[in-house]
């Protein structure tokens, strides 16, 4: 598989200056910015910021930020799934997981979460992928969001509809732990039929027990 990355860049007004929306950017560009010491829902910034630039090295790697100036206030990334997950079980090389979302906590509300996104699947370079992402209600930041687990599903899906992922049935046990989680999926318009197909024998794995 061929992995497209069709470089994007935006500016918008932020409440101190201009933002610039980016992506998918290079690890040496990444490495000469700083992480907005907010930044630390899945590990501290220090070392967000390190596996973010090992991310965009990656073939199919790419990461899609939001800066003022040199320092990065929000981030999406994009890679394959964990091997330690079911999703890496069909060995596919056109299945690509939209894994974290995480803007600082000053600069939500500004509409950053869905103008990365929106970057990231830009001049169709993501058209030959299967995007995938896991919501799960014990990552969602209820506390400061002020949302219930509810409203806090309800935002995410129409962030995600915003690209054209829709939710998906699917019998993982994380995902069937709650009924908020979900499986969010966009098939891109040129995924072969095959690699639709072999997503769905990864998606239910228990099909043929019932």
């Amino acid at each position: 598989m061929e992995h497209y990355k069709r470089y994007q860049r935006v500016a918008r007004p932020g409440r101190a200056g201009p933002i610039v929306i980016e992506g998918p950017v290079e690890p040496e560009r990444l490495k000469g910015y700083r992480l907005h010491d907010k930044l630390d829902a899945f590990r501290r910034p220090r070392e967000q910021h390190e596996a973010l630039v090992e991310i965009a090295g990656l073939p199919e790697g790419r990461i899609i930020i939001s800066r003022e100036d040199d320092m990065i206030v929000g981030y999406v990334t994009f890679h394959y799934p964990d091997e330690l997950e079911r999703w890496s079980e069909g060995g596919m090389d056109d299945l690509i997981e939209l894994g974290a979302i995480e803007v600082a906590d000053e600069y939500r509300s500004l509409g950053l979460g869905k103008a990365m996104i929106v970057a990231a699947f830009a001049e169709e370079q993501l058209d030959n992928a299967i995007v995938y992402t896991t919501e799960y209600y014990w990552h969602w930041d209820l506390e400061k969001s002020g949302l219930n687990v509810w409203q806090y599903r309800e935002m995410m899906e129409k962030l995600m509809k915003s690209v054209g992922m829709v939710w998906f049935a699917t019998d993982d046990p994380e995902i069937c732990a709650h009924p908020a989680n979900c499986l969010m999926v966009r098939i891109g318009k040129d995924v072969p039929l095959s690699s639709a197909e072999q997503f769905d024998r990864v998606r239910f794995r228990q099909r043929f027990m019932y």
